[in-house]
């Protein structure tokens, strides 16, 4: 059974249909699965049938397999991977049925995105001295994530030809390998080109370390947690919230709904829709405060 997680994680390598953190969610979730049919003393996979399934959820939900009671949006995260590798089964292997099709994943509440208030961008993108080592590259990078919602994994990976100053433009390969181009704006230009004379080195990745390298999206996190820090944001900011900030601030603004799709690469529309009960209710929230007729009694 061990043999058949490698092959498929190897599987899912070669095909780069996941992140580096969904293969570890892959094999998290699916080396707990085969360690609990051990215990069962289940040898092969073709003997998981809906009793088997029922058992593991139970287990899951108790604790009996982990060190807590795994939430909802876990449990559905660990149905889909086993689902997903009875698949790479059923098609490899020639095994006849997929258990998990008919088992049906929990409702998940969907959590709204975190994002900045544009003031406290403000904030933070005016605490990095530019003047100070690597505060032009610090500035470049925090403005690319808010000025173009990128994800922190493309901004690491962006490389200089993906830059065209003259039409302002990046070229970004997203999930999924799917390419899209983004614009960005006079000044951000700016910034870009001075960092670029400043780097002065023909290493391939735009975003240098100390040592020359590529940057890494945990030393991108660091640098973040730094310069929210020095401009008095007390929440905790993470890269992704900048992405978050830029598609709320952009239908904050009157931008299409398809048009921020296209911007933030989301293949389904429904995923960028998500922005759009963030701006619901902070409308609700400005509503409740300032009509007059709100708090009148009848």
């Amino acid at each position: 059974m061990d043999e058949a997680l490698d092959a498929f994680l190897e599987y899912i390598r070669q095909s780069e249909s996941g992140s580096i953190h969904t293969q570890d969610a892959y094999y998290r979730d699916i080396h707990r699965f085969i360690e609990f049919l051990k215990k069962e003393s289940i040898t092969d996979f073709q003997q998981v049938d809906r009793k088997v399934i029922s058992s593991f959820i139970s287990q899951l939900r108790d604790a009996q397999l982990t060190e807590k009671a795994v939430s909802a949006r876990t449990l559905a995260r660990n149905i889909s991977s086993l689902r997903s590798f009875y698949q790479y089964l059923n098609r490899v292997f020639d095994f006849e049925y997929n258990p998990f099709m008919s088992i049906k994943t929990p409702k998940i509440a969907k959590r709204l995105p975190e994002f900045l208030f544009v003031d406290e961008v403000d904030a933070l993108l005016d605490s990095i001295d530019l003047t100070k080592d690597n505060g032009l590259r610090n500035r470049c990078m925090i403005e690319l994530m808010y000025g173009c919602g990128l994800r922190v994994s493309e901004l690491v990976n962006l490389k200089k030809e993906d830059i065209d100053y003259e039409q302002r433009v990046l070229r970004i390969v997203g999930k999924g390998n799917r390419m899209r181009m983004v614009p960005f704006y006079e000044d951000l230009k700016d910034l870009l080109q001075r960092y670029q004379q400043e780097r002065n080195s023909d290493e391939e990745c735009f975003f240098l370390n100390r040592r020359g390298k590529g940057m890494t999206s945990r030393a991108v996190q660091y640098i973040l947690d730094d310069c929210a820090k020095n401009a008095g944001i007390t929440i905790s900011v993470h890269p992704h919230m900048l992405r978050h900030s830029f598609a709320t601030h952009l239908l904050d603004n009157g931008a299409d709904l398809r048009v921020v799709q296209e911007l933030l690469g989301h293949q389904n529309l429904s995923t960028t829709q998500i922005y759009t009960h963030v701006t619901v209710d902070r409308l609700q929230q400005v509503y409740q405060k300032a009509h007059p007729r709100v708090n009148k009694t009848a």
